[in-house]
Order: C-alpha cells, then structure tokens, then sequence
C-alpha cells in the first residue's frame, strides 16, 4: 500500500504532494481512506503535510478530481485515468464511443486517433465527475478492422473523393488519380481507407471495385451487398470448379440408396423459385396408414469437404434474398441445376421417411439416402386452388397432405408453439428495377403444409442424434434453437395489454407463456389495439440462432430441433447432412468446440443477411415512395424512439419517420417503458399502435429513409395509458405484421 518517497521529515510542495495523492489513490481506487492513512500510505509524517493533506482534500473534492465517498473518507473516480481495452463506435454523427464490457464511454474526435467502426483499441478513461459522463481517450490501435466504405464518386480537375452513404463516416474519403479504378463522378464505388494521418481531416483511400451510375438497380443492390460485407459475384475458379461436376446418376450409385423414383413426388415453391431443395412423396401402405417421404437435396454429395466450392459455400454460409434477386450460396450450376429438384429428373435426395396414420401419429420413422423423381412442380398458388377446388393434378395426394398438416400444426399449437400471424411485403419490379406496385403475401394452407413437413423432419433428425439413452452422451451436433423470451420485455407486454383489459402469463411453463401469448394474439385480432401488442409480442422474443448447445426451441415448442431441409441455401444444413452419414457410418464424434465456432459465424452470416435483405426492401419502399412526395396516407405508429416515431403506412408497409424536431407543438420526452413520446406541457401522447395520418415530406435513397410529415392523429392532448371513452386517446390501429424472407428459410 505504502509509496515512499522518503520525505517523512520535510514538508512537501503542494503540487508534489497533490500528486502523490492522486497516484496513492488511483493505485487503490476500490478502497476509501481518510486523511490519516493517506499521509501514511505516501509517507508523508511531517505535521505540517498532514495539514496540507487536510485541505488538499477538500479542494480535489471541489474540483471533482476526487470523491468524499463518506464523512472524511477519499477514493478516486474508478475509472479516472484506468486504462481499458475495447471496441471504438463511430458515428457520422461525430458521436463517437468506445464499448468496455458492454458499456459506451464517449471519445471526442480530437481524442480517437482517427480509429474506424470496429477496431479494437486501448484507451485511457476518465473520470466520470457531477454532471458529465466520462471520457475516453485512444491511445494505441490495436486491431485495425478490415473494412470498406460504400458511396458516390466525386471527381473534378482538381479533387477526386467518395462521398460515403455510411452512418460510420462523416468525412469524404480522399482518393489519388492513380487509385480510382476507372471510376467516374457519380459512379457507386467500393473504396479502402489506406491512411488517416493524425493532422488530416480527411482520410485517403483507393477504389476496390466500381458498382455502376449511382441509382441504376444493380449498382445500388450491389452496395447494398457490399455495405454488409457480403459478396456480390462468384469467383471464376469456384465457378469452374461446379462446371466440371460430373451430374450423371449411376445405376451403382442408385443402389446404395432407397429408390423412391416410382413413388407419386412433387414439389411446392414460390412460383419464382428455382432451386427446388424440397420435394415430397406420398403413398398409401396395405395397412392404410400413409407413407410421407420428406425429400431434400443431397447437395453434400457433390460438394466434397474442404473444395473450393465448399469453402466459398462455408464462407457465405447463406443464400441472401434482396427484393428483385438470390444471391445464391451455391454456384447456379448447383443451386439451379445438379442439385435442384426439377421435375421428371432423377435426382440424388436425403430423406426423412414417416409412417402415418389418419391422425398424424408417427408409426415409425427412418432416416436415409434416396433416389426421386418429381412428377410435378406446384406453385404455392397452384397447390392453394387445389386445396380449395378439389381438383387438379394429384389432388387427392395434396389433400391428403393438407389434412395431415392441419393435424401436425394443431397439436404443435396445443403444446405450445407460438402461432404469429406473418405477411410479407412484396414489389411488382418492372425490368430496370424500379418498384411499380406493393402487394402482400400471406401465409395459406399450402404453404402451411410445406413448412409442417418441413418442421417434421427437422424435428425427427435433431432426435435421430440428440435423444440418447440415458447413460449414454450425445455426438456433438448442429441444432438451431431459441431461447426462452426476455423476462423484463414479456413483464412489459403483460403490462401493457393489462391496460387493454388483457391478462398475459409470464411466469410458469414455456408451454403455458405461449399459450397464453397465443390467446392474446387470438383475441386483439381485428381490434385497435392489435398493432401494438403484437409488435410488442414479436419484440420480446429472443432470436434463433445455431450451437452445438441444445436448450431447445422455445417458438416451436420441440426440445429438439435443426435445419436440415434446405442445403442449397444454408451450410448448417450441409453440417447437418454430413454429420448424419458420419454417424450412421459408425464415426464418432466430432469436435465440439470446431462445431461451435462454424455455428457462431454461420448464426452472423444470418443475421448479416436478414439487415441487407431489410435494406433493399427499405431502399425499394423509398424509391416507390419518391414519386408520391405530399401525398396524405393512413398509418399505425409502429416504433418510438428518442428523436421521433416510426410509421408504416396502411395500404403499403412502407415506414418512415416523423421526427421529434417537427412536432413544434410542444417538447416532447421519451418514455421508453410505455413506448410513447410525451408533451410537457400538453400531455399529448404519440404511442406505439397509434393511428395517424401523415405526408410523405421525404424521400432520401442514399440513407433509405423515407420522412413524414404529421397531418392529424385519431387522439386528443393529455391522453392516458388507460382506455376510456372513444375519442379521448389514440386509437391503436390494425396492420399487417412485416415478415422478410419465406416460411422455410427462418425457423
């Protein structure tokens, strides 16, 4: 504890014995001492010190250096002058940060060595003092982040820059004649910082690849693409490795397998869809029972570990879905041809393979390579009117599915299951690109029926491998599983529809939560506040991700759960596919922590896709938007944040903000508990589920974000939380809940 400095005799300067002190103090910054044992912590016994001690104190205290913690007991700020390792944040705002164990610590420009979104450095923080947050200071770039920024090209006689669409970077990139590319003034480029000289206001980069003219649809799908760190194009040696796969079917190859080519087989896709991973076939046994194969894409077969195409494949680990284009994981010649299940040719298949009675019931299950061959390929469409008519092509097969899946998913709501009513936004897309209509496509009984055999089968082959018996350890495996909701967001929605005179349950069995998640869902249907709480509800959940941890899959209601249904499009169903033929070969276990790590990247490849796939939609809502600017539409409140709310238009889902600087009517707070923004001194209220009418103000395609304009509300001033008579708040509207991307590509 002691620091010495041999001075005990004689009294110390004032400014040397401040800073023993603080040095004293800094060193022991957990603890609080008085002035006693400071003086005997630096060794300062001169009587005439201890005195300066005394009101040094007092005036370290005054200028917030230090703190009186309790009555003549001292400790520094715990984190004044600390050195901290962590993550910088930068803003475009200039409100720039760095996060030390989940905690964001602001870092003024002067002080950020110019460090970029995401590179790990090492800072020296401040105190926090009365009325101001604590600072950080980067002293040393540890880990710079490889990244490229996405904008417009401006160049003249005398300047050449990338004037960037990133919320990461306020400053115009710098870019020499020689590193320009062949890029031209208003072309969409990808450039790379190079330097960032200390004394520079600008960074200086270099152009990685020119996209096209700013606007045109490519070019903007593209950076779309680039913006999420996603690849837009397929290297040319992956490309031709899949042209040299051979694509024939041996009769030698046929025969290790189940051959189900003379078994009534087809498919069920969106009518756009190409690469056909599902097929299902379907018979009658002499029992009476049926047969139900669950056919997918034996994609594994061709594409060997440790290729290039499987390399490629475990990079991307996704197909991305943007409103106009796939952009496939798979080479074409694999997604679309070899491994697309087309009809009327033979195709290699692994199967989950069910005996079924009337009822639904599982009789018995097997899980194995196959042979198929589609007899048909159904749109959702085509599928859906025979459902409703009763006639078509194999509508007695159809119809039998159909009844068994209502069965299946009736059993998996008694259970449990969350039941969320999903509608996806979709654009007529005329040929540049440009967005010429908005329609919505809801869930019905044909695509229902897919996505219960589908669930079936993920279900079955998570068991097939992680229900042993007991004694006996599980092989390390690929499960996709979803967590029991957040506590406090569930609390909050039993809270606010309480309000509506709804009673929510949010403690007890997972079964019973959602059930009674489902019963509200059931019950707001078609009434005011319907938007909120289910919004509310969707928010609360946790998101699904894949480990190698089994706790199960908490929306499903399965203790067990995987993706093995769609290879064309996901690696972890190619995981799963190779860890099923290792094991039923006798393999053992592979390793776990390896597993582990190919399952976080394959969960962010996910999720980096989900925000691309919503940035297209929103660019493509803001480009349908630009040409009806002061046009007046119906709306619902659909988020509230700080600086204004959200609001997606009725007729269209398309979202845009009103912000919190136009309502000049009053000053308005934030109440993020109750999700509503608050007038002080009127009272008005603008709360999530709220109907409005708004004008579209504006329409900014480089940050895609469209601006509304407040025109009238269904509420008055001083409108409570509680309901009352009609006409005395705002009345919740009812909307569509936004659903990216298809039933069988989320679970």
């Amino acid at each position: 504890m002691k620091n010495k400095i041999n001075s005990g005799s004689r009294r110390l300067k004032k400014r040397e014995l401040q800073e023993k002190i603080m040095e004293f103090l800094l060193k022991q910054n957990k603890q609080s001492f008085n002035y006693k044992q400071i003086a005997f912590g630096i060794d300062a016994t001169n009587p005439q010190s201890r005195l300066d001690i005394i009101n040094l104190l007092d005036e370290l205290v005054a200028a917030e250096e230090i703190q009186e913690v309790g009555l003549g007991k001292y400790k520094a700020f715990s984190n004044r002058g600390t050195e901290n390792v962590g993550y910088f944040v930068r803003r475009s705002n200039g409100k720039n940060a760095v996060v030390i164990d989940e905690e964001q610590i602001m870092v003024a420009e002067r002080n950020s060595m110019h460090a970029l979104n995401g590179d790990k450095v090492r800072v020296m923080v401040s105190a926090a003092r009365a009325g101001r947050e604590p600072e950080a200071q980067v002293i040393e770039i540890l880990e710079a982040k490889d990244q490229v920024f996405i904008g417009t090209l401006k160049v003249d006689k005398t300047y050449s820059a990338l004037v960037t669409d990133s919320k990461f970077l306020a400053a115009d990139i710098i870019i020499p004649r020689n590193k320009l590319k062949g890029g031209k003034s208003g072309d969409k480029a990808i450039v790379r910082i190079t330097c960032w000289k200390d004394d520079e206001m600008n960074p200086r980069g270099e152009v990685v690849d020119v996209l096209g003219k700013k606007g045109e649809n490519t070019a903007e799908m593209h950076a779309i693409l680039a913006e999420f760190g996603l690849p837009y194009k397929y290297p040319d040696n992956v490309e031709k490795a899949a042209e040299k796969i051979d694509a024939g079917i041996t009769p030698e190859e046929v025969a290790k397998r189940e051959d189900f080519r003379n078994v009534t087989t087809f498919t069920i896709d969106p009518r756009d869809a190409k690469d056909f991973d599902d097929a299902l076939s379907i018979r009658q046994l002499a029992n009476g029972n049926w047969e139900v194969g669950v056919h997918i894409a034996d994609v594994t077969h061709y594409v060997r570990p440790g290729s290039v195409i499987d390399k490629e494949a475990q990079k991307r680990a996704t197909s991305v879905y943007l409103v106009d284009r796939t952009i496939p994981m798979l080479p074409e010649r694999l997604s679309n041809g070899i491994c697309s299940l087309r009809p009327d040719e033979e195709k290699l298949t692994f199967s989950a393979i069910f005996e079924m009675d009337s009822k639904a019931n599982v009789i018995n299950s097997r899980i194995g390579r196959t042979a198929i061959k589609s007899n048909r390929r159904f749109t959702y469409e085509e599928a859906q009117e025979i459902i409703e008519t009763g006639k078509g092509d194999y509508a007695r097969e159809i119809n039998v599915l159909n009844e068994l899946a209502k069965q299946l998913r009736r059993r998996r709501y008694d259970a449990g299951a969350l039941e969320f009513d999903r509608a996806e936004v979709r654009f007529e897309i005329d040929e540049t690109g440009k967005p010429i209509s908005v329609y919505f496509k809801e869930s019905k009984d044909a695509n229902k029926l897919i996505e219960e055999f589908m669930l079936l089968a993920n279900l079955t082959v998570a068991e097939s491998i992680g229900k042993v018996p007991k004694g006996k350890k599980a092989k390390s495996f690929v499960y996709r599983i979803h967590d029991n909701p957040n506590p406090e967001k569930i609390g909050n929605l039993a809270l606010i529809a309480s309000r509506f005179g709804y009673k929510l349950t949010t403690e007890g069995r997972a079964k019973e939560v959602n059930k009674s998640v489902n019963r509200l869902l059931k019950d707001v249907k078609g009434k005011g506040e319907e938007n909120m709480l289910s919004i509310l509800a969707i928010r609360s959940m946790a998101k699904a991700v894949y480990t190698t941890e089994n706790v199960g899959h908490y929306g499903l209601a399965m203790d067990y759960y995987t993706h093995f249904t769609s290879p064309i499009r996901r690696y972890p169903d190619m995981m799963v596919h190779r860890l099923l033929a290792k094991y039923a070969d006798g393999g053992r276990s592979v390793d776990k922590n390896k597993l582990e790590e190919e399952c976080r990247h394959d969960s962010d490849m996910e999720q980096l896709a989900a925000n691309a796939e919503r940035a297209s939609i929103r660019y493509k809502q803001v480009e349908f938007m630009k040409d009806r600017l002061g046009e007046i539409y119906d709306g619902v409140i659909s988020g509230v944040t700080e600086w204004g709310f959200y609001v997606e238009l009725t007729d269209s889902m398309c979202e845009g903000l009103v912000p919190v600087r136009d309502l000049a009517d009053d000053y308005y707070d934030y109440d993020e508990k109750n999700y509503c923004l608050i007038g002080r001194r009127h009272g008005t209220r603008y709360t999530l589920g709220d109907q409005v009418k708004v004008q579209v103000a504006r329409a900014d395609l480089d940050r895609k974000q469209l601006d509304f304009a407040l025109i009238s509300d269904s509420g008055n001033p001083n409108k409570p939380l509680e309901p009352k008579k009609p006409g005395k708040r705002h009345e919740p509207g009812k909307s569509k809940t936004r659903s990216h991307g298809g039933n069988k590509r989320r679970k």
